[in-house]
């Protein structure tokens, strides 16, 4: 006999934040859309009036190595974390390696009111932030009728 949902609340409360993370509760209303959670770099994605701020948590990279582009409403990093750990050989075994290395891509879809031309990228304390501008939204204009 399978138990019934019902019986477990702290599951289903489980199973629909796992729902969220993974689609998104009021991301995807805003258009602004990512990858699931576990990618490298993780992002923290919010938004102003005025801007959309973008958090990617990168320690270890170069900077200089990171590309930031906008194309077609879609912002992409890329670059690459070397390792900082020596190769494995006969003098050394590696039991653990729990940090991701290597080339990386993430794309963001951004909303129809990100200004493209108006982006700013930081690198700070591990921290790459990225702020594209909003474009204003058009005003209601009242047409006499003649």
């Amino acid at each position: 006999m399978y138990p019934s949902l019902f019986n477990f609340p702290g599951e289903f409360e489980r199973l629909r934040n796992e729902l969220e993370d993974l689609f998104g509760a009021a991301g995807m209303s805003s258009g602004i859309r990512s990858v699931a959670p576990g990618s490298f770099p993780a992002l923290n994605i919010g938004s102003t009036p005025q801007s959309l701020e973008i958090y990617a948590f990168a320690p270890g990279i170069d900077p200089a190595k990171v590309d930031v582009t906008v194309d077609r409403g879609v912002l992409t990093l890329a670059g690459e974390r070397l390792s900082a750990l020596p190769r494995e050989d006969d003098q050394i075994s590696i039991y653990s390696r729990e940090r991701t290395s290597g080339s990386f891509r993430r794309a963001i879809s951004l909303p129809d009111d990100a200004d493209t031309s108006k982006v700013q990228a930081t690198y700070r304390d591990g921290v790459l932030h990225i702020s594209v501008a909003r474009r204003e939204a058009p005003q209601p204009t009242r047409i006499a009728v003649q």
